[in-house]
């Protein structure tokens, strides 16, 4: 796959600067500017997914705080406490989605300005526009290492006499996600002609990739996703979907429901068509590669053998 190896050569060549930085550096140069009372450098991620990934890469080093975190509540009715601000003053690194996805948190950040501190945006370490469509980047397979590669020269950055083990920690991560890569090839080869119908465009880039039809009309999924009503003839088109049985499955967002989402959830159960719940929240006791090993396998049951996995909790 291209878009594979363009992936593992950026982690490479971030890898090679983040070790050029620590070898300008030196073994013996201090870290105490950057790090906690505990010797630790404090990272702070707007969601759970890009904590997950931190505490990966920082490993004994790092201590990580995840902002949001439960996998059963809306992220988009999300409010920011005070706490949350005296973490975000306290944070060496801050890890963000972008794309206005948790634009809370850039108004904090405005807030609470520090030179002290490094923000590594998801959006724009792939260097995409503010106008991108659809802003659940963590199903993109290339999204996470690159996010880890970056994260792993910061640190380096900041705490030279560990760059081997972030270096390590950065390889077995990458390495990690190759399962991922190597699911998505394997479910494309297996099942070549299935399409889904969608509430909202969550698991779309895991889908793009798997190459799954997604027959619902965008316009219906940004509706719900931007907690619009969709057109009358928009839903029509969905609701047909599922009575004349022309989906796969019905990949269901699970933090973000409402009357008009439980409508086509009844509807294809009615209509005997499998439900895969997505999530935009990583579920608990779940590191980042297995929730999206589990959401594909969530596909593949439902491809497989008509079965629902409505939850992954």
């Amino acid at each position: 796959m291209q878009m594979k190896h363009v992936a593992r050569a950026a982690v490479g060549a971030v890898l090679v600067a983040a070790m050029a930085l620590a070898g300008g550096c030196g073994a013996s140069n201090s870290n105490s500017g950057a790090t906690d009372s505990n010797g630790k450098i404090e990272i702070l991620a707007a969601e759970n997914e890009y904590g997950d990934v931190a505490q990966s890469i920082g490993g004994s080093h790092v201590s990580v705080t995840s902002i949001i975190s439960d996998p059963n509540a809306d992220p988009h009715d999300f409010e920011a406490k005070p706490s949350d601000a005296k973490q975000i003053a306290n944070a060496k690194i801050v890890i963000a989605n972008g794309v206005g996805y948790d634009d809370w948190l850039d108004k904090m950040l405005k807030s609470h300005s520090s030179s002290d501190r490094t923000v590594i945006s998801a959006q724009q370490v792939l260097g995409l526009p503010d106008n991108t469509k659809n802003p659940h980047l963590w199903y993109k397979p290339e999204t996470m290492p690159a996010v880890a590669s970056t994260l792993a020269a910061t640190l380096t950055r900041l705490d030279p006499s560990h760059a081997k083990d972030y270096a390590s920690n950065l390889q077995s991560f990458d390495t990690s996600v190759q399962k991922y890569w190597t699911a998505l090839d394997t479910f494309k080869d297996k099942y070549p002609n299935v399409s889904v119908a969608a509430t909202e465009p969550v698991a779309n880039y895991l889908l793009d990739n798997a190459k799954v039809t997604i027959k619902t009309p965008w316009s219906l999924q940004a509706d719900i996703m931007n907690d619009q009503d969709p057109s009358a003839q928009d839903s029509a088109t969905q609701m047909q979907l599922f009575n004349d049985k022309q989906v796969t499955a019905f990949v269901y967002n699970q933090q973000v429901v409402s009357d008009l989402t439980k409508k086509y959830l009844a509807a294809a159960k009615a209509n005997g068509i499998p439900i895969v719940g997505a999530y935009e929240t990583m579920p608990t006791k779940m590191h980042y590669v297995d929730w999206m090993l589990a959401e594909l396998n969530a596909l593949t049951q439902a491809a497989a053998n008509k079965t629902s996995t409505e939850t992954l909790e």
